[in-house]
């Protein structure tokens, strides 16, 4: 197996919503386990926390969660930018589509000064997602 990168963003306390949301907007299978499940609760309100969230993209693409307890600092979504890029027009499009339903667009997906179609947005989540979509898919 090589060597993979996969974000991984932390949330405070909606973790689950927000997993599904990129499972929703994706595609792909989630699969979630709590603090209880792993038996590492710290307090009880810790329980239902998500503490590994995983979500596997058709494609093969990977992005992973976790809710962060609030014995642990936390500022949301600054610290994490998700890009997706590549040249399966249609399959990116559709990233794009489903993010886009329910996020602030920055930046329209429209031709870019380098060619390419490129668009930026933040989401529900405070997670900002940048899609760029190589000229040779046009």
């Amino acid at each position: 197996m090589s060597t993979v990168l996969n974000p991984y963003i932390s949330f405070r306390g909606n973790a689950r919503e927000a997993m599904e949301y990129y499972r929703d907007a994706l595609g792909g299978d989630l699969e979630l386990a709590t603090f209880k499940d792993f038996h590492a609760s710290e307090d009880p309100s810790d329980d239902d926390l998500v503490m590994h969230a995983k979500l596997t993209t058709r494609s093969g693409l990977v992005l992973m969660g976790a809710d962060r307890p609030d014995r642990m600092p936390y500022t949301q979504g600054d610290s994490i930018a998700v890009s997706l890029g590549g040249e399966e027009r249609a399959e990116l499009q559709g990233y794009w589509d489903g993010l886009a339903e329910r996020s602030t667009v920055l930046q329209p997906l429209e031709a870019s000064p380098w060619g390419d179609r490129f668009g930026m947005l933040v989401d529900p989540y405070g997670v900002t997602w940048l899609v760029n979509i190589a000229a040779s898919a046009a």
